[in-house]
């Protein structure tokens, strides 16, 4: 479903009365200068994602792709009479703290959406907060099918939040591609699935199993570890042994790099040379740096098709290497970029010169349902669960140290 400076300014703007709009300050001088027409109502797009700690890579991806998207709709002045502002908020991968962002998301008045939460099993602790206040969420990352289609996804598919949108396809489609890729092309047939407890890693684990095990694979071990952040040790010496004399030719991973850079470099070190495979969980520059050279040859699954292939990315990238931002643009940048396009677009449909009906967030949930534009990363569009209608994936090889493409496509999950 895989980053160290934070706090981006925040301003938080009080409603005026009669045909006044919001000003980005207070004070009476400010309002005493120049006609109503040049005054700016603030609007916030939260952000929820670990932006310190375990994951913080790629949750610090999130947070700058969308910083440049409400950079860019200020600049061309995409919403007439509105300024849009981010506040990013730290959940540091743990679902409490991430429903207590949320609850703090809604008290503010002036946030009208959010993207995020990275991680699927924080999503879980915050969909019912969203929901009841009828603030729009959209993730550029989570894929645990739960999420949109119910408990029962499998066999009775039901949404239980209109709030809760993705620009990532999920797992049902992510365990599938990857177990057709193990064992049909990299012509893998005994595999030792690891993963570590977590709604995205042992979700995504369990259907890759299902996977391999119909394309005529055989799992021939299966066990599951602690994540570093909730207390979980980086010494997987006993675990390395049980796949090592397992006899298996792949280790497949649910979860996210945090532990998997750790658990490849082990077990390259002890002697067992068979690459390990993962999902977009894992996909990072962080993983190949942490891991040196034992990384060589493992996998991973991403949403989409890498966005450095993407022309429409082009200025993206551009941008958010000139500004030095930190994390990784590459795995969710895009999406989040996207996600946050969504959510300017409807405000923009939704509050007219700066004026912002009382039920905006209401109204503001519908128009994401309803849309449809080309965004960096793809097509944007959601179906009638919220999940995202673009469903390429990409596997990705660790090749020279660095993450090369080496097939995109969609999977029919049957």
């Amino acid at each position: 479903m895989i980053v160290r400076h934070r706090s981006l300014l925040v301003l938080t703007t009080v409603l005026t009365t009669g045909a006044l709009t919001l000003t980005a300050c207070g004070s009476r001088d400010d309002d005493d200068k120049g006609s109503s027409s040049d005054k700016k109502t603030t609007v916030v797009i939260g952000v929820d994602a670990p932006l310190t700690g375990a994951n913080s890579a790629t949750g610090l991806g999130i947070q700058y792709g969308v910083q440049i998207a409400v950079d860019d709709a200020n600049k061309n002045n995409t919403v007439p009479g509105v300024t849009f502002e981010v506040k990013a908020q730290d959940d540091k991968a743990v679902p409490a703290t991430g429903q207590q962002n949320a609850t703090g998301l809604v008290a503010n008045k002036d946030v009208l959406g959010v993207v995020g939460p990275l991680n699927s099993g924080v999503a879980t602790s915050m969909q019912q907060v969203f929901a009841t206040a009828n603030l729009v969420q959209i993730s550029p990352s989570n894929t645990a099918p739960e999420l949109t289609q119910g408990k029962n996804w499998q066999t009775s598919k039901k949404r239980t939040y209109k709030t809760y949108f993705r620009t990532a396809t999920t797992d049902a489609l992510q365990g599938g591609f990857a177990a057709d890729y193990a064992y049909n092309t990299l012509k893998k047939k005994k595999v030792y699935v690891v993963d570590d407890k977590q709604t995205y890693g042992a979700g995504l684990a369990k259907l890759f199993t299902a996977g391999f095990k119909k394309a005529g694979g055989k799992v021939v071990g299966t066990d599951h570890v602690t994540t570093i952040s909730s207390g979980g040790s980086s010494d997987f010496g006993t675990l390395v042994t049980k796949i090592k004399n397992s006899g298996a030719d792949l280790l497949y991973y649910g979860g996210q790099y945090d532990e998997s850079q750790v658990l490849t470099k082990q077990l390259k070190d002890a002697g067992a040379k068979i690459p390990l495979f993962g999902g977009d969980g894992m996909f990072t520059p962080t993983y190949i740096k942490t891991a040196g050279k034992t990384s060589e040859g493992d996998l991973a699954t991403s949403v989409g098709v890498p966005v450095t292939t993407l022309p429409a990315a082009k200025d993206f990238i551009a941008t958010y290497k000139a500004k030095k931002y930190p994390g990784d643009y590459g795995t969710y940048g895009g999406y989040s970029y996207d996600a946050a396009t969504a959510i300017i677009k409807a405000v923009g449909k939704v509050v007219k010169d700066g004026d912002v009906p009382s039920d905006a967030r209401a109204k503001i949930v519908e128009e994401v349902q309803n849309s449809k534009f080309d965004g960096i990363a793809g097509p944007v569009a959601f179906d009638q669960y919220g999940d995202t209608t673009n469903k390429q994936l990409t596997v990705y090889q660790v090749s020279n140290g660095e993450w090369k493409a080496v097939k995109s496509g969609t999977y029919d999950a049957g």
